[in-house]
């Protein structure tokens, strides 16, 4: 059913795995759907592959210029977004140690998943304050939770970490706007990232699309996974 067709949406990291899944979800529900890649040629090819309006755009969260304009390419079409999913992620080393870091490992991760994430949310947070109903979901992991964390995947568990203190801040930041700002768990999925045996890829990405389709009044500057709290 169609219930956001004026509604816009981006996803990073989108050619493929959840980021894919979750675009076909929105677009699904009637959003226009941009999908945040690298490679902008398998980016309209992974967009000819769903059904719906799903465009591709070039945004590499990893560049510190692609954020700002690929804000200003959202402006100049749409003159705001209703939804912005930080989805990029790399380097689940879970067969590294703290005590032996790969700084260059380390230093990557922290580019992508942190810094990536922070700058799309820095460029696109007045185009999710325009519309006055944004949301901002910063696709998490509980492998980033102080409660349960471990020995293991020091680069990937501390960058995640680090996007959930970002999480709280920029909820924080935006209440007074009416943008919903939440990290989202999606469990081990089977993905090109989590490898076989985890769960279908759907029913993760059920639970971005939950987060970036709540009603105004809802949750802001929590920690879910299937629309259920986590502990920090």
């Amino acid at each position: 059913m169609n219930t956001h067709s004026s509604k816009a949406a981006l996803v990073t990291g989108a050619n493929r795995g959840i980021g894919l899944e979750t675009a076909r979800q929105l677009a699904k529900l009637g959003f226009t759907v941009l999908l945040g890649v690298r490679d902008l040629a398998k980016g309209e090819a992974a967009a000819r592959g769903l059904d719906g309006h799903v465009e591709a755009i070039a945004f590499d969260v990893a560049a510190p210029d692609a954020a700002a304009l690929a804000a200003a390419e959202v402006e100049r079409r749409f003159g705001r977004l209703d939804v912005l999913i930080n989805n990029a992620a790399i380097h689940y080393d879970s067969g590294s140690r703290a005590l032996l870091p790969d700084w260059t490992v380390i230093r990557e991760a922290f580019e992508t998943n942190v810094f990536g994430a922070w700058r799309a949310a820095s460029a696109f947070a007045p185009l999710l304050k325009a519309g006055g109903h944004g949301r901002l979901v910063n696709v998490s992991s509980e492998g980033g939770s102080l409660a349960s964390m471990g020995a293991g995947a020091p680069a990937y568990s501390t960058s995640k970490a680090t996007l959930n203190a970002l999480t709280c801040i920029l909820a924080a930041e935006l209440r007074g706007a009416g943008v919903l700002v939440n990290a989202v768990c999606p469990g081990w999925v089977a993905t090109d990232m989590g490898g076989a045996g985890g769960r279908p890829v759907a029913q993760g990405a059920a639970g971005i699309v939950w987060a970036a389709t709540l009603p105004d009044g809802g949750p802001t500057g929590g920690f879910f996974r299937d629309g259920k709290r986590l502990p920090w």
